[in-house]
């Protein structure tokens, strides 16, 4: 049986996307990204799915610096539709409501409702982690946005169905493994993610990616940041469209690495889906 670690508690959209990839496996509730990826690392789990970035609230902070540090490979990607429900002790009712408990990113995904309500709004850990703590406080005068599971697991009444701001609000994860996935089949559209650091010279940026407009190559996601706290050049995330075995690809990597001090893949795996379809 895999076993699967995820960041957040039981009721949460991150366990939510572990069960639609791993049904029949174990989960493993983690306090932290990092420590899910460490579960993963020391062989408490087999794999993690973390979320990397939402279509309302954009990139999951924390997450794309660990990523390189986590000596973990992408094998899969997973697009999950977000619903988020207000919901309250048994009993309470939306008047009664004066204060909203939620993860950061979901009170930024549910602004509208806020803003009618009027309430005040306190950060929890993580959005089924709020269900549980309103289910504990027993006052009415709390609620707590959280993912529809998270109600009928906390014992707590839905006082609004449905109050994300985009109908279309989706999260996507990626799982990670000690060992990098087998590789794609011929013809099947692939994703490729890898890590990169420029040489500290001037345009090494536009250098560098110039192989990829020069070879045809889509390049889906650019993140950079700084490690540490000096004055080195950024460090990037990226994913393109392909495979590294691919020509096109091939060559678009070489002219990569000979602008860059490092190069690493990070994961190769079939696109999702959802990634096709729009």
């Amino acid at each position: 049986m895999t076993t699967v670690a995820y960041q957040g508690e039981p009721g949460s959209n991150s366990a939510t996307a572990a069960r639609a990839l791993y049904p029949e496996g174990g989960e493993l509730a983690c306090t932290s990204f990092e420590q899910a990826l460490d579960a993963v690392t020391l062989g408490a789990a087999d794999v993690a799915v973390i979320p990397v970035d939402n279509s309302a609230a954009g990139r999951v902070a924390d997450v794309h610096h660990l990523l390189p540090e986590s000596g973990l490979f992408i094998v899969a990607e997973y697009f999950l539709a977000i619903r988020f429900d207000l919901m309250g002790v048994p009993g309470a009712t939306l008047d009664q409501v004066e204060c909203v408990r939620s993860h950061v990113h979901a009170l930024g995904q549910c602004r509208k409702v806020l803003r009618e309500g009027g309430w005040r709004t306190l950060v929890s850990d993580d959005t089924a982690g709020a269900a549980r703590e309103v289910a504990e406080l027993g006052d009415p005068r709390h609620a707590a946005l959280a993912p529809p599971a998270a109600a009928g697991l906390y014992g707590l009444d839905v006082l609004r169905p449905g109050v994300e701001d985009d109908p279309d609000n989706t999260t996507r994860f990626v799982v990670l493994s000690r060992d990098a996935a087998p590789v794609p089949d011929a013809g099947r559209p692939t994703m490729t993610s890898l890590f990169f650091c420029v040489r500290n010279i001037p345009s090494a940026l536009y250098k560098a990616l110039g192989g990829f407009a020069s070879s045809g190559v889509n390049l889906t996601k650019i993140e950079s940041y700084q490690m540490g706290a000096g004055l080195n050049a950024s460090r990037f995330y990226a994913e393109i469209e392909g495979h590294p075995d691919e020509e096109r690809v091939v060559l678009a990597l070489d002219e990569l690495r000979f602008f860059s001090s490092e190069v690493r893949v990070l994961g190769v795996y079939p696109a999702h889906p959802h990634r096709l379809k729009n």
